[in-house]
Protein backbone atom coordinates (compact mmCIF):
# COMPACT_ATOMS: atom_id res chain seq x y z
CA UNK A 1 0.00 0.00 0.00
CA UNK A 2 1.69 3.30 -0.94
CA UNK A 3 2.35 6.07 2.20
CA UNK A 4 -0.69 7.78 3.24
CA UNK A 5 1.60 11.37 3.76
CA UNK A 6 0.63 14.80 2.26
CA UNK A 7 1.90 15.56 -0.84
CA UNK A 8 2.64 18.70 -0.30
CA UNK A 9 5.93 18.99 -1.96
CA UNK A 10 5.49 17.53 -4.84
CA UNK A 11 1.70 18.83 -5.36
CA UNK A 12 3.11 22.28 -6.00
CA UNK A 13 4.96 23.78 -9.03
CA UNK A 14 7.77 25.62 -8.44
CA UNK A 15 7.38 29.41 -8.69
CA UNK A 16 8.30 30.96 -11.62
CA UNK A 17 8.81 34.75 -11.93
CA UNK A 18 11.73 36.78 -13.68
CA UNK A 19 14.71 34.93 -14.03
CA UNK A 20 17.78 36.53 -12.31
CA UNK A 21 20.26 38.08 -14.30
CA UNK A 22 23.04 36.47 -13.25
CA UNK A 23 24.37 33.41 -15.24
CA UNK A 24 24.80 31.04 -12.49
CA UNK A 25 21.87 32.14 -10.31
CA UNK A 26 19.84 31.32 -13.73
CA UNK A 27 21.37 28.28 -14.28
CA UNK A 28 20.35 27.45 -10.86
CA UNK A 29 17.07 27.79 -10.90
CA UNK A 30 16.34 26.32 -14.19
CA UNK A 31 18.48 23.63 -12.98
CA UNK A 32 15.70 23.19 -9.44
CA UNK A 33 12.98 23.50 -12.07
CA UNK A 34 14.05 20.39 -13.79
CA UNK A 35 14.76 18.45 -11.12
CA UNK A 36 11.04 19.74 -9.85
CA UNK A 37 9.85 18.40 -13.41
CA UNK A 38 11.74 15.24 -13.00
CA UNK A 39 9.97 14.23 -9.88
CA UNK A 40 6.60 15.04 -10.67
CA UNK A 41 7.19 12.81 -13.62
CA UNK A 42 8.64 9.99 -11.03
CA UNK A 43 5.96 10.31 -8.88
CA UNK A 44 3.55 9.92 -11.14
CA UNK A 45 5.44 6.81 -13.07
CA UNK A 46 5.12 5.90 -9.45
CA UNK A 47 1.67 5.87 -8.94
CA UNK A 48 0.83 4.16 -12.40
CA UNK A 49 3.00 1.84 -12.12
CA UNK A 50 1.50 0.87 -7.95
CA UNK A 51 -2.07 0.93 -9.60
CA UNK A 52 -1.76 -1.27 -12.35
CA UNK A 53 -0.31 -3.92 -10.35
CA UNK A 54 -3.21 -3.97 -8.37
CA UNK A 55 -5.44 -4.59 -11.68
CA UNK A 56 -3.24 -6.80 -12.96
CA UNK A 57 -3.14 -8.61 -9.28
CA UNK A 58 -6.97 -8.97 -9.71
CA UNK A 59 -7.75 -6.14 -7.18
CA UNK A 60 -11.24 -4.40 -7.48
CA UNK A 61 -11.83 -0.55 -8.22
CA UNK A 62 -12.34 -0.63 -4.17
CA UNK A 63 -8.42 -1.16 -4.14
CA UNK A 64 -7.95 1.60 -6.42
CA UNK A 65 -9.53 3.86 -4.82
CA UNK A 66 -8.18 2.68 -1.42
CA UNK A 67 -4.52 3.71 -3.46
CA UNK A 68 -5.68 6.90 -4.51
CA UNK A 69 -6.86 8.00 -1.11
CA UNK A 70 -3.83 7.04 0.28
CA UNK A 71 -1.62 9.88 -2.53
CA UNK A 72 -3.41 12.41 -1.79
CA UNK A 73 -3.79 11.72 2.00
CA UNK A 74 -7.92 12.37 2.17
CA UNK A 75 -10.48 10.31 0.43
CA UNK A 76 -11.45 9.29 -2.82
CA UNK A 77 -14.24 8.01 -4.91
CA UNK A 78 -15.26 6.39 -7.90
CA UNK A 79 -18.76 7.32 -9.23
CA UNK A 80 -20.65 6.17 -12.60
CA UNK A 81 -21.44 8.64 -14.89
CA UNK A 82 -24.56 10.36 -13.24
CA UNK A 83 -23.27 10.38 -9.33
CA UNK A 84 -23.68 6.85 -8.33
CA UNK A 85 -21.27 5.84 -5.97
CA UNK A 86 -19.32 3.08 -7.01
CA UNK A 87 -16.51 3.14 -4.08
CA UNK A 88 -15.35 5.46 -1.87
CA UNK A 89 -12.24 5.13 0.37
CA UNK A 90 -10.11 7.18 3.34
CA UNK A 91 -10.07 7.02 6.88
CA UNK A 92 -13.80 6.17 8.42
CA UNK A 93 -13.55 10.38 9.73
CA UNK A 94 -12.87 11.44 6.10
CA UNK A 95 -14.99 9.49 4.68
CA UNK A 96 -17.83 10.91 6.85
CA UNK A 97 -16.43 14.52 6.35
CA UNK A 98 -16.92 13.92 2.03
CA UNK A 99 -19.96 12.21 2.60
CA UNK A 100 -21.55 15.46 4.15
CA UNK A 101 -20.27 18.03 1.41
CA UNK A 102 -22.97 20.15 -0.17
CA UNK A 103 -21.62 18.11 -3.84
CA UNK A 104 -23.23 15.09 -2.48
CA UNK A 105 -27.09 15.09 -1.96
CA UNK A 106 -29.62 13.52 0.44
CA UNK A 107 -29.66 10.15 -1.13
CA UNK A 108 -25.27 9.92 -1.51
CA UNK A 109 -25.06 10.68 -4.95
CA UNK A 110 -22.31 13.20 -6.32
CA UNK A 111 -24.00 16.37 -7.80
CA UNK A 112 -22.32 15.92 -11.33
CA UNK A 113 -24.71 18.23 -12.93
CA UNK A 114 -22.96 21.29 -10.54
CA UNK A 115 -19.28 19.83 -9.73
CA UNK A 116 -16.84 20.75 -12.89
CA UNK A 117 -14.44 18.34 -14.31
CA UNK A 118 -10.87 18.99 -14.11
CA UNK A 119 -8.66 21.60 -12.21
CA UNK A 120 -10.37 24.49 -10.24
CA UNK A 121 -9.78 28.01 -10.26
CA UNK A 122 -9.75 30.17 -7.30
CA UNK A 123 -8.81 29.37 -3.46
CA UNK A 124 -12.43 28.44 -2.38
CA UNK A 125 -13.17 25.22 -0.50
CA UNK A 126 -14.17 23.77 -3.48
CA UNK A 127 -10.86 23.51 -4.91
CA UNK A 128 -9.95 21.00 -1.78
CA UNK A 129 -11.53 18.29 -4.34
CA UNK A 130 -10.99 17.51 -8.09
CA UNK A 131 -12.52 15.70 -10.38
CA UNK A 132 -11.61 13.67 -14.02
CA UNK A 133 -13.49 11.39 -16.08
CA UNK A 134 -12.85 7.71 -16.33
CA UNK A 135 -12.63 7.18 -20.45
CA UNK A 136 -11.68 4.08 -22.64
CA UNK A 137 -12.06 4.74 -25.89
CA UNK A 138 -15.00 6.21 -26.77
CA UNK A 139 -16.88 4.56 -23.71
CA UNK A 140 -17.52 7.50 -20.19
CA UNK A 141 -17.13 4.55 -17.74
CA UNK A 142 -17.86 7.37 -14.96
CA UNK A 143 -15.67 10.00 -12.29
CA UNK A 144 -12.80 9.78 -10.09
CA UNK A 145 -12.47 12.16 -7.49
CA UNK A 146 -10.00 13.01 -5.07
CA UNK A 147 -10.70 15.19 -2.14
CA UNK A 148 -7.87 16.53 0.19
CA UNK A 149 -8.72 17.71 3.77
CA UNK A 150 -6.78 20.56 4.03
CA UNK A 151 -4.55 21.88 0.81
CA UNK A 152 -5.78 22.97 -2.57
CA UNK A 153 -5.64 20.52 -5.35
CA UNK A 154 -3.16 21.77 -8.22
CA UNK A 155 -3.04 21.13 -12.03
CA UNK A 156 -0.24 18.98 -10.71
CA UNK A 157 -2.39 16.89 -8.66
CA UNK A 158 -5.12 16.50 -11.56
CA UNK A 159 -3.20 15.27 -13.69
CA UNK A 160 -1.74 12.44 -11.62
CA UNK A 161 -5.32 11.52 -10.98
CA UNK A 162 -6.01 11.67 -14.80
CA UNK A 163 -3.46 8.98 -14.94
CA UNK A 164 -4.78 7.43 -12.28
CA UNK A 165 -8.57 7.23 -14.04
CA UNK A 166 -6.37 5.55 -17.03
CA UNK A 167 -6.05 2.54 -14.25
CA UNK A 168 -9.32 2.75 -13.05
CA UNK A 169 -11.06 2.59 -16.74
CA UNK A 170 -9.66 -0.89 -16.82
CA UNK A 171 -10.73 -1.74 -13.35
CA UNK A 172 -14.07 -0.58 -14.26
CA UNK A 173 -13.94 -2.23 -17.69
CA UNK A 174 -12.63 -5.29 -16.49
CA UNK A 175 -15.56 -5.84 -13.27
CA UNK A 176 -18.15 -5.12 -15.68
CA UNK A 177 -16.93 -7.65 -18.26
CA UNK A 178 -17.86 -10.38 -14.98
CA UNK A 179 -20.26 -8.48 -13.70
CA UNK A 180 -22.26 -8.22 -17.38
CA UNK A 181 -21.78 -12.55 -17.53
CA UNK A 182 -22.82 -13.17 -13.64
CA UNK A 183 -25.81 -10.69 -14.56
CA UNK A 184 -26.74 -12.42 -17.49
CA UNK A 185 -27.05 -15.92 -16.05
CA UNK A 186 -28.93 -14.32 -13.00
CA UNK A 187 -31.31 -12.69 -14.96
CA UNK A 188 -32.11 -15.92 -17.39
CA UNK A 189 -32.53 -17.84 -13.83
CA UNK A 190 -34.74 -14.88 -12.53
CA UNK A 191 -36.47 -14.54 -16.20
CA UNK A 192 -37.57 -18.60 -15.57
CA UNK A 193 -38.74 -18.09 -12.41
CA UNK A 194 -41.06 -15.40 -13.30
CA UNK A 195 -43.00 -17.46 -16.07
CA UNK A 196 -42.89 -20.71 -13.84
CA UNK A 197 -39.93 -22.59 -15.44
CA UNK A 198 -37.27 -22.94 -12.70
CA UNK A 199 -37.97 -26.42 -12.02
CA UNK A 200 -38.87 -27.90 -8.60
CA UNK A 201 -38.99 -25.37 -6.10
CA UNK A 202 -36.30 -27.04 -3.80
CA UNK A 203 -33.99 -26.80 -7.05
CA UNK A 204 -34.58 -23.27 -8.01
CA UNK A 205 -34.14 -22.08 -3.99
CA UNK A 206 -30.98 -24.04 -4.26
CA UNK A 207 -30.34 -22.52 -7.65
CA UNK A 208 -30.64 -19.01 -6.13
CA UNK A 209 -28.21 -19.66 -3.63
CA UNK A 210 -25.61 -20.67 -5.61
CA UNK A 211 -25.94 -17.18 -7.45
CA UNK A 212 -25.55 -15.18 -4.30
CA UNK A 213 -29.78 -14.72 -3.83
CA UNK A 214 -32.23 -15.74 -1.00
CA UNK A 215 -36.19 -16.63 -2.69
CA UNK A 216 -36.48 -19.51 0.38
CA UNK A 217 -38.53 -16.41 2.58
CA UNK A 218 -42.00 -14.54 2.32
CA UNK A 219 -41.50 -11.75 -0.91
CA UNK A 220 -43.10 -9.58 -3.12
CA UNK A 221 -42.27 -8.87 -6.83
CA UNK A 222 -41.48 -5.21 -7.69
CA UNK A 223 -41.73 -4.09 -11.26
CA UNK A 224 -40.18 -0.85 -12.15
CA UNK A 225 -40.87 -0.19 -15.58
CA UNK A 226 -40.02 3.17 -17.85
CA UNK A 227 -42.71 5.24 -18.71
CA UNK A 228 -41.49 6.20 -22.46
CA UNK A 229 -41.74 3.49 -24.90
CA UNK A 230 -38.73 2.09 -26.26
CA UNK A 231 -40.72 0.90 -29.13
CA UNK A 232 -42.10 4.60 -30.69
CA UNK A 233 -39.09 6.64 -29.28
CA UNK A 234 -37.63 8.57 -31.66
CA UNK A 235 -34.30 8.27 -29.78
CA UNK A 236 -31.04 6.69 -31.19
CA UNK A 237 -30.77 2.79 -30.22
CA UNK A 238 -27.25 3.35 -28.79
CA UNK A 239 -28.60 6.02 -26.49
CA UNK A 240 -31.68 3.76 -25.52
CA UNK A 241 -29.79 1.25 -24.70
CA UNK A 242 -27.25 3.37 -22.50
CA UNK A 243 -30.24 4.63 -20.68
CA UNK A 244 -31.61 1.61 -19.70
CA UNK A 245 -28.49 -0.13 -18.45
CA UNK A 246 -27.98 2.95 -16.46
CA UNK A 247 -31.71 2.56 -15.10
CA UNK A 248 -30.80 -1.54 -14.44
CA UNK A 249 -27.90 -0.36 -12.42
CA UNK A 250 -29.25 2.49 -10.26
CA UNK A 251 -31.80 0.02 -9.43
CA UNK A 252 -29.59 -3.14 -8.40
CA UNK A 253 -27.09 -0.61 -6.47
CA UNK A 254 -30.42 0.88 -4.62
CA UNK A 255 -31.77 -2.30 -4.07
CA UNK A 256 -28.35 -4.36 -3.03
CA UNK A 257 -27.46 -1.28 -0.95
CA UNK A 258 -30.47 -2.94 1.64
CA UNK A 259 -29.56 -6.19 0.74
CA UNK A 260 -27.03 -8.08 -1.42
CA UNK A 261 -29.64 -11.15 -1.28
CA UNK A 262 -32.06 -10.07 -2.97
CA UNK A 263 -33.07 -10.80 -6.36
CA UNK A 264 -32.71 -7.92 -8.69
CA UNK A 265 -32.38 -7.96 -12.68
CA UNK A 266 -33.32 -6.23 -15.95
CA UNK A 267 -35.06 -7.18 -19.05
CA UNK A 268 -36.27 -4.80 -21.83
CA UNK A 269 -37.50 -1.66 -20.22
CA UNK A 270 -38.06 -3.50 -16.78
CA UNK A 271 -36.06 -4.04 -13.69
CA UNK A 272 -37.68 -6.73 -11.72
CA UNK A 273 -36.68 -7.43 -7.31
CA UNK A 274 -38.21 -10.22 -5.55
CA UNK A 275 -38.05 -7.55 -1.87
CA UNK A 276 -38.49 -9.76 1.22
CA UNK A 277 -41.51 -9.16 3.29
CA UNK A 278 -42.86 -10.09 6.71
CA UNK A 279 -46.20 -11.54 5.76
CA UNK A 280 -47.33 -9.45 9.35
CA UNK A 281 -46.73 -6.35 7.65
CA UNK A 282 -49.43 -3.75 6.29
CA UNK A 283 -49.13 -3.19 2.68
CA UNK A 284 -48.12 0.75 3.62
CA UNK A 285 -45.11 -0.65 5.25
CA UNK A 286 -44.19 -2.65 2.27
CA UNK A 287 -45.32 0.22 0.26
CA UNK A 288 -42.72 3.18 2.28
CA UNK A 289 -40.04 0.83 1.78
CA UNK A 290 -40.39 0.44 -2.15
CA UNK A 291 -40.78 3.88 -2.23
CA UNK A 292 -37.67 4.99 -0.61
CA UNK A 293 -35.94 2.60 -3.31
CA UNK A 294 -37.29 4.66 -5.56
CA UNK A 295 -36.72 7.71 -4.42
CA UNK A 296 -32.95 6.93 -4.10
CA UNK A 297 -32.90 5.47 -8.11
CA UNK A 298 -34.23 9.08 -8.64
CA UNK A 299 -32.01 10.59 -7.14
CA UNK A 300 -32.35 14.52 -6.70
CA UNK A 301 -32.98 15.41 -10.33
CA UNK A 302 -29.60 14.70 -11.34
CA UNK A 303 -28.09 12.47 -14.53
CA UNK A 304 -31.03 12.76 -17.24
CA UNK A 305 -32.76 9.40 -16.36
CA UNK A 306 -35.78 8.81 -17.51
CA UNK A 307 -39.75 8.60 -15.35
CA UNK A 308 -40.38 5.29 -13.91
CA UNK A 309 -43.46 3.59 -12.89
CA UNK A 310 -43.49 0.87 -10.12
CA UNK A 311 -45.69 -2.13 -9.48
CA UNK A 312 -46.15 -4.49 -6.29
CA UNK A 313 -47.69 -7.54 -5.99
CA UNK A 314 -49.49 -9.33 -2.84
CA UNK A 315 -46.65 -11.19 -0.86
CA UNK A 316 -46.05 -14.87 -1.84
CA UNK A 317 -44.54 -17.62 0.48
CA UNK A 318 -43.15 -20.12 -1.93
CA UNK A 319 -41.31 -19.75 -5.53
CA UNK A 320 -44.00 -21.86 -7.36
CA UNK A 321 -46.19 -18.35 -6.65
CA UNK A 322 -43.64 -16.06 -8.72
CA UNK A 323 -45.37 -15.94 -12.33
CA UNK A 324 -48.79 -14.94 -9.91
CA UNK A 325 -46.93 -12.41 -8.06
CA UNK A 326 -45.11 -11.09 -11.46
CA UNK A 327 -48.48 -10.90 -13.13
CA UNK A 328 -49.83 -8.87 -10.23
CA UNK A 329 -47.16 -6.60 -10.27
CA UNK A 330 -46.91 -5.99 -13.95
CA UNK A 331 -51.24 -4.94 -13.49
CA UNK A 332 -50.22 -2.71 -10.90
CA UNK A 333 -47.17 -0.71 -13.31
CA UNK A 334 -49.63 -0.31 -16.18
CA UNK A 335 -52.96 0.06 -14.12
CA UNK A 336 -51.21 2.64 -11.84
CA UNK A 337 -50.08 4.55 -14.89
CA UNK A 338 -53.40 5.17 -16.36
CA UNK A 339 -54.53 5.91 -12.87
CA UNK A 340 -52.24 8.45 -11.80
CA UNK A 341 -49.57 8.90 -14.52
CA UNK A 342 -46.04 8.73 -15.07
CA UNK A 343 -44.04 8.20 -12.00
CA UNK A 344 -47.01 6.31 -10.47
CA UNK A 345 -46.22 4.01 -7.68
CA UNK A 346 -49.22 1.15 -7.33
CA UNK A 347 -50.03 -2.04 -4.93
CA UNK A 348 -52.14 -4.71 -6.94
CA UNK A 349 -54.76 -4.69 -3.95
CA UNK A 350 -54.81 -0.62 -4.73
CA UNK A 351 -56.56 -1.37 -8.28
CA UNK A 352 -59.88 -2.00 -6.75
CA UNK A 353 -62.24 -1.48 -9.82
CA UNK A 354 -59.79 -0.26 -12.38
CA UNK A 355 -58.70 -4.16 -12.62
CA UNK A 356 -61.46 -4.87 -14.26
CA UNK A 357 -61.45 -2.33 -16.25
CA UNK A 358 -58.71 -2.82 -17.42
CA UNK A 359 -59.08 -6.75 -18.69
CA UNK A 360 -60.98 -4.70 -21.24
CA UNK A 361 -59.16 -4.82 -24.29
CA UNK A 362 -60.32 -1.84 -26.62
CA UNK A 363 -60.19 1.50 -25.09
CA UNK A 364 -62.21 2.87 -27.88
CA UNK A 365 -64.95 0.71 -25.74
CA UNK A 366 -64.26 2.33 -22.95
CA UNK A 367 -64.28 5.75 -23.92
CA UNK A 368 -67.38 5.09 -25.95
CA UNK A 369 -69.00 4.06 -22.34
CA UNK A 370 -67.97 7.41 -20.84
CA UNK A 371 -69.56 9.26 -23.36
CA UNK A 372 -72.54 7.78 -23.30
CA UNK A 373 -72.62 7.99 -20.01
CA UNK A 374 -71.79 11.07 -18.71
CA UNK A 375 -72.94 13.10 -21.82
CA UNK A 376 -71.66 16.45 -22.10
CA UNK A 377 -69.65 15.75 -18.63
CA UNK A 378 -67.61 13.45 -20.54
CA UNK A 379 -65.94 16.37 -22.14
CA UNK A 380 -63.98 19.43 -20.83
CA UNK A 381 -65.47 22.00 -23.69
CA UNK A 382 -66.89 23.76 -20.55
CA UNK A 383 -65.17 24.67 -17.23
CA UNK A 384 -67.88 23.91 -15.22
CA UNK A 385 -67.66 20.59 -16.46
CA UNK A 386 -65.28 19.25 -14.63
CA UNK A 387 -66.61 20.77 -11.25
CA UNK A 388 -69.53 19.23 -12.01
CA UNK A 389 -68.12 15.78 -12.48
CA UNK A 390 -66.26 16.30 -9.38
CA UNK A 391 -69.50 16.93 -7.49
CA UNK A 392 -71.22 13.69 -8.68
CA UNK A 393 -68.07 11.82 -7.60
CA UNK A 394 -68.27 12.92 -4.41
CA UNK A 395 -72.01 12.55 -4.04
CA UNK A 396 -71.87 9.05 -5.18
CA UNK A 397 -68.54 7.65 -3.09
CA UNK A 398 -70.84 9.34 0.00
CA UNK A 399 -73.79 7.49 -0.75
CA UNK A 400 -76.25 10.46 -1.56
CA UNK A 401 -75.46 11.72 1.76
CA UNK A 402 -76.11 15.40 1.21
CA UNK A 403 -74.94 17.31 4.20
CA UNK A 404 -71.90 15.23 3.90
CA UNK A 405 -70.96 16.36 0.62
CA UNK A 406 -71.69 19.55 0.92
CA UNK A 407 -69.07 19.46 4.03
CA UNK A 408 -65.84 18.33 1.61
CA UNK A 409 -66.58 20.38 -1.10
CA UNK A 410 -67.41 23.65 1.34
CA UNK A 411 -70.40 24.22 -0.63
CA UNK A 412 -74.14 25.66 1.36
CA UNK A 413 -76.56 22.96 1.82
CA UNK A 414 -79.14 24.71 -0.92
CA UNK A 415 -76.44 25.35 -3.30
CA UNK A 416 -75.54 21.51 -3.62
CA UNK A 417 -79.21 20.83 -4.11
CA UNK A 418 -79.22 23.52 -7.24
CA UNK A 419 -76.38 20.94 -8.35
CA UNK A 420 -78.14 17.76 -7.82
CA UNK A 421 -81.12 18.83 -9.97
CA UNK A 422 -78.72 20.49 -12.31
CA UNK A 423 -76.76 16.76 -12.65
CA UNK A 424 -80.24 14.94 -12.51
CA UNK A 425 -81.69 16.98 -15.12
CA UNK A 426 -78.08 16.28 -17.36
CA UNK A 427 -77.93 12.64 -16.47
CA UNK A 428 -81.40 11.15 -15.25
CA UNK A 429 -82.69 10.22 -11.92
CA UNK A 430 -79.27 8.99 -10.41
CA UNK A 431 -80.68 9.69 -6.94
CA UNK A 432 -83.60 7.33 -7.19
CA UNK A 433 -82.26 5.39 -9.80
CA UNK A 434 -79.27 2.65 -7.76
CA UNK A 435 -78.23 1.04 -11.88
CA UNK A 436 -77.81 4.26 -13.04
CA UNK A 437 -75.51 5.31 -9.73
CA UNK A 438 -73.47 1.83 -10.84
CA UNK A 439 -73.42 3.07 -14.40
CA UNK A 440 -72.34 6.63 -13.23
CA UNK A 441 -69.69 5.46 -10.92
CA UNK A 442 -67.82 3.36 -13.09
CA UNK A 443 -68.22 5.87 -15.80
CA UNK A 444 -66.08 8.53 -13.63
CA UNK A 445 -63.23 5.87 -12.60
CA UNK A 446 -62.66 4.60 -16.62
CA UNK A 447 -62.77 8.94 -17.04
CA UNK A 448 -59.90 8.74 -14.49
CA UNK A 449 -57.68 6.58 -16.02
CA UNK A 450 -55.61 7.52 -18.87
CA UNK A 451 -54.53 6.14 -21.96
CA UNK A 452 -57.81 4.85 -22.90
Amino acid sequence: MPSTGRRSGLASALPLGPLPEDPTERAAVLEALVEHQAALLQREDEVHRVLVRIVLAGGSVTELCESVAGFFGGAAVVTTTDGRVLAMAGSDAEVERVQALPCFDRTGRLVVETEPVGPREGDGPETTRALVKIVAGSSDHGLLGAFSPDRPLTPTDVHMLERAATVAALAITKEAAVAAVEGKYRAEFLRDALAGRAGDPVDAVSHATSLGWDIDRPMVVVVAETDEDDAVTTRAAEEVRSLQERFVRAWVQAVRSRDVSVPVAGFSQEVVALLPVDLASENDTVMRTVGEIAKVVRGDGGGGRRTFSTGVSRPIRTVADLPTAYDEALKAVHVGRQMYGESALTHFDGLGIYRLLALVPDGADLRRFVEESLRELATDDSPENEDLRNTLSVLIDTNLNVAETARQLFFHYNTLRYRIAKLERMLGPFTSDPQLRLTLALALRIHQMRGI
